[in-house]
């Protein structure tokens, strides 16, 4: 909940714990959670420490409930090829899903029917940390110290949070009086809340903000490109985003000149302040900016042609680019100034497999909740409405496989945290982006249908913690 006071004193202990090659554990609780920790932190353990824990069936089992939901979490930093974990995923989700119907006491069962929901690993960091201060609190093993100081951490972000939200209020209220923003969903405090779940960090109040601003006008072109604009007015947009030239809204609609010419100047602005930081990569922040539009221009082809895909990969290989996660994450990158190097925002430009990966994680997810309602308008085909096509299956069904695509996504995830490539504060970002795609598409498209955020952002931003 508040790991980020003491990074420095977890990883020597993970370390250690690594290091001690004989830390195997005749208990399936412990090492269900070394494993988890292990990988979770980018260490390589093998998934064989869990062979010797299987019965005759093949199958690894426990009638302690608390030591099958550490199993399952443990088996979900899973990468491909893994079949051991593969199965533990399988058996134990049937098994998690009976126990739950076996008269549980209502804080047990909650938890249960929240691991199957979302497993550790996915969950965002702030949002987590509220909802386990609560079920903490009701443990009878407790220390009122440690609650003490989880409550205190949460109260203080809170207040930093309310800070910042007040800023970016002033500056989006100034935004829109100079902007004709009909067309457009207003979602800034939407918008902070998904940054927020990337870079919680007191720390890291600048990224915040400035991750908020960009992908708030990342978020305009999608709704200029996707519900408003002709395919004339696009290609005069997006020819003139990429030639970055101010003097291009003579050609402009009336509405579409305050529009670009505020985005350039609000953009300018973020690239002044990042080079009086100092921040070598400042001039991509354009960049970035440049190809979101190009990358939901890309689709008014698909859509004014009413193209569907072939198959998904087709489908992918242009749509993972207009979900914004590279564009998040490039920019997340950009933020964090030295932390990152040349090198690594070229690996990032890449769309290498941690990164397509959380593309994908948000593509599929958002198609899978918004397809129905997005079909009954003119829109680009899905990739839901691609696999029910390719395969010839119904919505139900498209919808499972497209899940298991997301899995294999979330392996890949895996996979490139523990090859260790590029610095782990790069990797855990990409990987925070990842949590809060699947968080905002989890039951709906949250960010279209913001109500159902309400009581999440009231406990964020309204409601502090009793001490």
């Amino acid at each position: 909940m508040y790991d980020y006071h003491y990074k420095k004193e977890i990883d020597e202990l993970l370390r250690a714990v690594y290091d001690d090659k004989d830390g195997g554990s005749d208990d399936l609780y412990a090492t269900s959670l070394r494993f988890y920790l292990l990988r979770k932190h980018g260490y390589t353990v093998s998934s064989d420490v869990f062979l010797k824990f299987r019965d005759e069936q093949g199958n690894i089992t426990s009638d302690d409930v608390s030591c099958l939901m550490m199993l399952y979490d443990a088996a979900h930093l899973r990468t491909h090829g893994e079949e051991i974990l593969d199965s533990i995923i399988t058996f134990t989700k049937s098994h998690l899903q009976a126990v739950r119907e076996t008269g549980l006491e209502p804080e047990l069962a909650e938890e249960v029917r929240f691991t199957l929901e979302t497993t550790r690993f996915r969950r965002v960091e702030r949002v987590e940390a509220r909802r386990y201060i609560s079920v903490y609190e009701k443990k009878a093993t407790r220390s009122e110290a440690i609650l003490e100081f989880a409550k205190l951490d949460y109260n203080i972000l809170q207040a930093l949070y309310c800070g910042e939200l007040k800023e970016l209020s002033i500056w989006w209220k100034d935004f829109k009086s100079r902007t004709d923003l009909r067309f457009a969903r207003d979602r800034l405090v939407e918008m902070y809340f998904w940054k927020m779940g990337v870079f919680y960090e007191p720390y890291y109040s600048y990224s915040r903000i400035m991750l908020t601003k960009l992908i708030l006008f990342v978020s305009l072109f999608d709704d200029l490109y996707d519900n408003y604009s002709t395919t004339e007015e696009s290609q005069i947009f997006t020819t003139a985003m990429e030639r970055w030239d101010k003097k291009a809204v003579e050609k402009f609609p009336v509405y579409l000149r305050d529009l670009y010419k505020n985005i350039l100047d609000a953009t300018e602005e973020i690239v002044k302040e990042l080079k009086l930081q100092n921040n070598k990569h400042a001039e991509l922040v354009k960049k970035m900016v440049i190809d979101s539009a190009k990358c939901y221009h890309a689709e008014v082809k698909w859509r004014d042609e009413n193209y569907v895909p072939t198959n998904v990969d087709e489908h992918l290989q242009i749509s993972v680019r207009s979900s914004a996660c590279m564009h998040i994450t490039s920019l997340a990158f950009i933020s964090l100034g030295d932390v990152t190097t040349k090198e690594d925002l070229e690996w990032a430009f890449t769309y290498p497999k941690i990164i397509r990966g959380v593309c994908i994680v948000g593509r599929i997810g958002n198609d899978i909740m918004s397809h129905e309602r997005e079909q009954a308008s003119e829109h680009v085909a899905s990739t839901v409405q691609t696999y029910m096509k390719q395969y010839g299956v119904t919505v139900e069904e498209a919808n499972r496989k497209l899940r298991v695509i997301i899995e294999k996504a979330w392996m890949d995830i895996v996979q490139e945290c523990l090859d260790q490539k590029h610095p782990m504060a790069l990797l855990e970002k990409t990987v925070d982006i990842g949590r809060t795609m699947d968080f905002m598409y989890k039951h709906e498209d949250a960010y279209t249908l913001s109500f159902s955020l309400k009581n999440i952002i009231t406990s964020m931003y309204v409601k502090f913690v009793s001490i």
